[in-house]
């Protein structure tokens, strides 16, 4: 399983609804609908948002009023298809630069955990890595010492559970006392620290597993732990 495109694009964005509107978008129920042709009329395009933010997406190709499954599908630099695909993806960008504001993270509790962090311990994230595979991930630090008590970062599920799910979920690695580390990793969305040594560090997923609550106790137990001596 990889992202869709829909997925990529908007990945840290939030719909602002006040922008959706005037942009096009009408409401339909619980979701936010925009339409639109493109490629001279060749092909119209179905983007749906739906009450959560999610994102899908139609392209209909007018030659036969059918869904054009090209669009889906991997395709050569040139092809006809990548065309299709590129200015599908240009729309898309288009919508998310008009009716979205752009957030720190993909996930919308790791925003709010950023938010508590920041309420809590008085700490922004920065983004230390230059290299395109690392700048998403956020590291919160004492301000004494420097040392991070989380990191956050966004992964493909397949590292987490070697199951091939290559969709990318938010995460948090915290310091925890070695003691406790058996129960809690065998709490549902709780991981043996990803990239740490896994007797001191767990990887807590952020999608709504644990509850936020939950979450911050953790991160209070590892600024505790990485604490100045």
């Amino acid at each position: 399983m990889s992202s869709t495109i829909e997925q990529q694009v908007f990945k840290k964005r939030r719909f602002v609804p006040a922008r959706m509107t005037a942009y096009g978008f009408a409401k339909k129920g619980r979701c936010y609908t925009y339409e639109k042709d493109f490629m001279d009329g060749d092909f119209h395009a179905v983007v749906t948002v739906s009450q959560k933010g999610e994102v899908s997406g139609t392209v209909i190709d007018r030659m036969n009023e059918e869904a054009y499954a090209p669009l889906r599908q991997q395709v050569h630099e040139g092809a006809y298809a990548h065309k299709v695909q590129c200015a599908y993806q240009a729309l898309l960008e288009q919508i998310a630069d008009v009716c979205c504001e752009t957030v720190l993270f993909a996930s919308d509790q790791a925003n709010r955990l950023t938010d508590r962090i920041l309420e809590t311990y008085d700490v922004k994230p920065d983004f230390p890595w230059a290299q395109q595979q690392y700048q998403s991930y956020g590291a919160f630090r004492h301000a004494d010492s420097g040392k991070w008590f989380a990191l956050l970062m966004n992964v493909k599920w397949d590292v987490l559970l070697k199951n091939g799910d290559q969709t990318t979920v938010d995460i948090v690695n915290l310091k925890i006392d070695p003691e406790r580390g058996a129960a809690l990793r065998a709490q549902p969305g709780i991981y043996p620290g990803y990239h740490m040594n896994h007797k001191n560090w767990i990887s807590v997923v952020l999608d709504g597993t644990i509850a936020d609550d939950v979450v911050m106790a953790s991160v209070a137990d590892s600024y505790r732990l990485t604490k100045k001596k």
